[in-house]
């Protein structure tokens, strides 16, 4: 349409004969229609350098220590620009002075135009001994009135999902790498769970793909500390043969109506939960560092998975 625009300006000019302009509006339609074609977008709300500020337009209480922060886009039709697999970088200066940087990964992207969403965990201060000044960034946000300016950057991040399993991987000073999974297996434990949320959501979104399967094991302290579990539970029931869900905390509950897995994440829990080794198998994790160096790494190489079968967030 804005090609359009530009082209029937161009006439109108040549009617007022004005060469110079003419010059200038066909450039400018030639420029456009050459991103249109490559499927690139000129204008996306994010820059990867430059930190840009959004109005924070909604605030969610999701459960006791976790709130879903909506920020508004410059306008209400532009899209974020984030590609599935990528994740954003908020900032915020403290009262002394200091700068305090965090990344997240949002659970809504170009598919929600105007808009931006993160679900995240408030770490207060006082409540866990060996962090009693709590989480700056997540206290800092919870602290935000409707209105209220939140600086962002991005993208970042490694892995860029395509379409139908395919996906790159880029790491500093190594050529892209390219990759593709018929059946992806997933490890989540606590908030490491919105980077899988994107790529679900991206893969069940996607019309022309109808075979890809996932299989996500989610871990958390307890029952009450599971994350969108409403929204993870309804893929399960949209698509059965397609995305396996599975649970494991660290407390059950008391009273017998836990039906998922107590205790950490195991090469026995692997095997029964997520799809086997295999050429078209691909894990993605995404956890506390500890989780994944000591527990699913090992547990995966025990399995069988080689290093160009699983990525880590």
């Amino acid at each position: 349409m804005e090609i359009n625009n530009m082209v029937m300006e161009a006439r109108a000019l040549l009617d007022g004969e004005n060469p110079l302009m003419i010059l200038v509006v066909l450039a400018a339609a030639a420029l456009a229609g050459f991103f249109y074609l490559l499927g690139v977008k000129p204008n996306p709300s994010l820059d990867p350098v430059e930190f840009q500020t959004f109005p924070l337009v909604r605030k969610e209480i999701i459960s006791h220590d976790t709130r879903k922060f909506t920020f508004g886009l410059p306008k209400s039709t532009m899209k974020l620009g984030l590609p599935v697999g990528q994740h954003i970088s908020l900032r915020f200066t403290d009262t002394d002075g200091k700068n305090h940087q965090r990344s997240y990964t949002p659970v809504t992207g170009d598919e929600t135009p105007g808009t931006v969403s993160f679900v995240i965990k408030v770490y207060k201060a006082g409540v866990h001994p060996k962090f009693p000044l709590g989480g700056k960034m997540s206290q800092h946000l919870d602290s935000l009135d409707i209105g209220d300016m939140q600086e962002m950057r991005g993208p970042k991040g490694h892995l860029t999902l395509l379409k139908k399993g395919k996906f790159t991987i880029s790491r500093v000073r190594k050529p892209l790498e390219h990759r593709d999974a018929k059946h992806f297996g997933m490890i989540a434990g606590g908030t490491g769970i919105t980077p899988m949320l994107q790529v679900i959501q991206a893969i069940f979104r996607d019309t022309s793909d109808k075979t890809t399967t996932v299989s996500l094991l989610y871990a958390n302290q307890s029952e009450d500390d599971i994350l969108v579990r409403d929204e993870l539970e309804r893929y399960a029931k949209e698509y059965p043969d397609r995305f396996n869900l599975h649970y494991t905390v660290d407390r059950a509950p008391s009273d017998g109506s836990w039906k998922y897995s107590t205790g950490f994440i195991s090469a026995e829990m692997i095997r029964e939960h997520l799809p086997a080794a295999s050429p078209d198998t691909q894990i993605f994790m995404c956890g506390p560092p500890l989780m994944l160096k000591f527990a699913c790494i090992p547990a995966l190489t025990e399995l069988g998975f080689k290093e160009n079968q699983h990525f880590s967030f």
